[in-house]
């Protein structure tokens, strides 16, 4: 780490604030150059306690970074992660008060829940498939706190990678019955389809998302609990949206999830 402990609470706080406010901020990394990945996540967990420490309560984890072409782009070899809390989530068909938000964009994604917990280094795709309860249709809302959308890779895992709302809805699935892989996803805003796209898109197979989360948490010396919410990345593009609109994604064999935004 170059950060002391002093200044990650203070980004950490920076950052908080601009979520909660719903106002912009430009890239943390413009005024420290030299942080690094462990700076970058210590910020993270800090404002991760701080919610805790307020009597907010964790409802689960989340990956981003999850395609082969983006990860490219950003000259990386492992997706990010993030956390979710419970004033994040809102349920099927509910709504989401577009004035608590920055710019946000929203994507559909396949989350998993775990029935035993799941630890690396070493896990892998069937550790996971064993380790599931279900699976759940599931979009997520992401709103970067920095100005115009722009940040590097260092700056997003610190704003916990843009992590703003999350809906799940459809209904539960067997992980090892379905075909992950080939599952076909479309979203639709105010009825007309936008983006689609299959479980593939996400690092060959969402569960995979799923192995990589536990092998990068037990190189810190962490694991996922059994009855873990996980979100594993965006099975397509991300679409912004605006007040007004409504936007359902439907899954192959688990039916569909909506939202609306006032």
């Amino acid at each position: 780490m170059t950060l002391d402990d002093k200044t990650v609470e203070q980004l950490a706080a920076h950052l908080e604030q601009a979520e909660l406010n719903a106002q912009d901020v430009v890239k943390i990394t413009d005024a420290h150059p030299d942080m690094d990945f462990e700076d970058a996540y210590a910020i993270q967990y800090a404002i991760r306690k701080a919610k805790t420490g307020r009597g907010q309560k964790f409802a689960g984890l989340k990956m981003g970074l999850t395609s082969r072409a983006k990860m490219t782009q950003m000259g990386v070899d492992t997706p990010i992660f993030g956390f979710l809390m419970d004033y994040m989530a809102r349920g099927d068909g509910e709504e989401i008060r577009i004035d608590e938000l920055i710019h946000p964009k929203i994507e559909p994604e396949i989350a998993f829940v775990t029935k035993a917990d799941l630890r690396g280094p070493g896990c892998h795709i069937g550790d996971v498939l064993v380790a599931t309860d279900f699976v759940l249709p599931s979009m997520e809302v992401i709103d970067s706190r920095y100005r115009d959308f722009k940040f590097d890779l260092k700056s997003v895992i610190a704003d916990n990678t843009s992590s703003s709302r999350f809906v799940a809805g459809g209904h539960a699935g067997d992980a090892r019955a379905l075909d992950l892989r080939t599952l076909g996803v479309v979203l639709e805003k105010n009825g007309e389809v936008v983006a689609t796209g299959a479980g593939a898109a996400v690092l060959g197979h969402p569960a995979n998302s799923v192995a990589m989360l536990a092998n990068m948490l037990g190189a810190r010396g962490e694991h996922i609990p059994a009855g873990t919410y996980i979100m594993t990345g965006a099975v397509t593009e991300a679409v912004a949206v605006a007040k007004g609109d409504c936007v359902t994604a439907r899954f192959q064999g688990l039916g569909s999830v909506s939202v609306r935004f006032v």
